[in-house]
């Protein structure tokens, strides 16, 4: 069982930084792509960039040039550090992982583990 842990959401003006970060925990798995989702409201939830266990990142176009996320995989965690926000930013953040069990299940994508969101708010 993958518990997630996110914290660094909040209030900020047009044109500030936020740094996400999101810690995994508990025992018996291995995670492996790491990615943060958002979900404005009456919105879909969207992916805005993931990580491999190797680094390789991706980005949603809405993000590019602006968001970087990393992961620490010692520590199991992932971060987004997001820049030159903007009020369409406006969202709740959602940490998700994919992993596997030491008994070889996986676990992807709205099956892998969830955070319980964090609130990001960009005033103009």
């Amino acid at each position: 069982q993958v518990h997630l842990v996110e914290s660094g959401g909040g209030l900020v003006q047009a044109g500030g930084s936020l740094r996400l970060s999101c810690a995994a925990s508990g025992s018996g798995f291995s995670i492996t792509t790491m990615a943060w989702y958002r979900q404005a409201p009456g919105e879909q939830r969207e992916l805005v960039a993931d990580i491999s266990p190797g680094g390789r990142k991706n980005y949603a176009d809405f993000v590019k040039g602006r968001f970087t996320i990393s992961r620490d995989s010692a520590k199991n965690a992932v971060y987004l550090q997001m820049n030159s926000l903007k009020p369409e930013d406006t969202a709740v953040y959602y940490c998700n992982v994919d992993y596997r069990s030491d008994s070889g299940t996986y676990y992807g994508g709205l099956f892998g583990s969830w955070g319980q969101g964090t609130q990001v708010t960009v005033s103009s």
